[in-house]
Formats: C-alpha cells, sequence, structure tokens
C-alpha cells in the first residue's frame, strides 16, 4: 500500500494531479522557477498525461502553471550544464513526445494560462485543444534572444497561427499580449483573472456533458485529417462519420434525437 503523500512530497513534486467530476487538473510545480520544462518536469508531465489518457473516468484536462507564470520554456541553467549534443537530442525527442501525447491522448486538453508562456512553454500552450487565458499573459517565441531559433516550439505554433505572424514571433522573440494571441489563434478565450477558472469550467462542463466515445473518436481524426490533402481528409473523415454513428453512444445519440429525448451516454 503507497503511502500517503506529504506536503513536503506534494511541495517537491514536479506536476500535482487534481481530479474532481471527471476532470484532472495537472499544475506544474516548479513556480519559484516559472515552470521550465526540465528533463525531470517533461518525465513527470508525461507520466502523467499517459496515465489519464488510459482512464475513462477522465474526461477533461486542465493543464496550469504555479506561481506567477505559465510556463518559460526549457531549462536554461540545466541545457547549459549538459553541453553534449547527445543529452540535449534526447531532451527535445522527449519533449517532442510529450507534445504529441497531448495531441494523441482521448480527452480535450485545456491550457489555463495566468501568466508568461515562452519558447516551449508557447508551444505547450499552441499543442493543447483549448486555451484561457488572463489579460495579463503573455506569449513569445524568445530563445533567438539567447542565439537559439525556437525550431520545435514553432511546429505548434505555426499549427495555430499563420505563417508570417509565427515567423514575426521567431525572428524577434517579443511578447505578443494575450489579446492578440487570440485574435491569431493561439487561445481561445481571454478573461479577467477572477474569472479564469470559471471560464475553464465553462469548457470542461461542455466536454463531460457529451459522449466521451464520440469527442475522444473526433478528437483523433480532427487532427488526422489537418494534415491532409482534401480528398483523403473527407476519405477520413467519412470513415468516421461511418464508425461514429455504429457506436453505442452514435446509435443512442441518433435514437434520442428522433425520439425528442436527452441521451444517456455509455458510461455517463
Amino acid at each position: 500500500m503507497n503511502a500517503p503523500a506529504t506536503t513536503a512530497s506534494l511541495e517537491q513534486a514536479f506536476v500535482l494531479r487534481l481530479d474532481r467530476d471527471g476532470v484532472a487538473t495537472l499544475t506544474l510545480n516548479r513556480g519559484d522557477r516559472l515552470n521550465p520544462l526540465s528533463s525531470a518536469m517533461i518525465a513527470a508531465l508525461t507520466a502523467e498525461l499517459k496515465a489519464i489518457a488510459a482512464d475513462p473516468a477522465v474526461r477533461a484536462v486542465v493543464l496550469a502553471g504555479a506561481g506567477r507564470g505559465f510556463c518559460a520554456g526549457h531549462d536554461m541553467k540545466e541545457i547549459h550544464a549538459h553541453p553534449d549534443a547527445g543529452w540535449q537530442q534526447g531532451l527535445f525527442d522527449d519533449c517532442a513526445a510529450m507534445m504529441q501525447l497531448i495531441v494523441a491522448m482521448p480527452q480535450p486538453v485545456i491550457a489555463r494560462v495566468h501568466g508568461v508562456a515562452a519558447a516551449a512553454g508557447c508551444q505547450l500552450v499552441s499543442m493543447c485543444d483549448l486555451a484561457v487565458a488572463v489579460p495579463e499573459a503573455k506569449f513569445a517565441l524568445s530563445g533567438i534572444h539567447n542565439g537559439l531559433f525556437c525550431s520545435t516550439p514553432a511546429v505548434g505554433v505555426a499549427r495555430n497561427i499563420n505563417r508570417k505572424r509565427a515567423m514575426e514571433m521567431l525572428v524577434t522573440g517579443d511578447l505578443i499580449d494575450a489579446d492578440t494571441a487570440r485574435a491569431w489563434g493561439l487561445v481561445n478565450r481571454v478573461v479577467p483573472a477572477d474569472a479564469l477558472d470559471a471560464e475553464v469550467a465553462k469548457f470542461t462542463a461542455a466536454i463531460c456533458a457529451k459522449s466521451g466515445a464520440a469527442i475522444a473518436m473526433g478528437k483523433g481524426a480532427f487532427y488526422q485529417q489537418v494534415d491532409l490533402g482534401l480528398a483523403d481528409a473527407y476519405a477520413l473523415a467519412g470513415r468516421t462519420m461511418t464508425c461514429n454513428l455504429q457506436s453505442p453512444d452514435g446509435i443512442e445519440g441518433v435514437d434520442a434525437f428522433v425520439s425528442k429525448r436527452k441521451a444517456v451516454w455509455q458510461g455517463g
């Protein structure tokens, strides 16, 4: 039997997990350093995401940061301490795998951004399915200030905003504010700090009220089709719609619509 977590162990944990009403909240827990994506942070976050992906009781995920910022990107002190290319390549491979896990997992992931999200932290926001930010939040692909072009963060960001805006962020490294991030497509909502959790809860409540099977199937197909040509995208989407209709929740949803009654989703 595992020993109960102590206050000290929770303070030391890189990622904190809180489950409530089908929603798992993961908090990056190095707020004193703006939650850098160190090798240990990436490993801890990857482990939590894998556990959640396999947990049918979790319907939505909220990704948050402790302290005054969301995530400042990779841990430059750690990188400085490991100058060999092999270690550095391993770090970026592990980070890329974690980012792809967010997309591949069946549950929608919502970034709760209350402060700065820079470099790989901005990448983390971009890879989440949805994002809510406060007006004071700032976003940047800031590596160029240190002689580093944010090539890996650009993968996610350039899939959210258009190329010229992404390149502007990459070559200037300048911070953009939350309203600009929303206008460009990096975040969904910008709300005052005292409304941040309520706005995130609107998304999680909407997700939890729907068929989990349909959302999981649809999320997977959505990300597959956006990288395909038009004909292949429609072929994939059509197959997914057919599978959705043939699923228990699909059958239930159509019958409930025709019968003018509230659907009862399998498993809740």
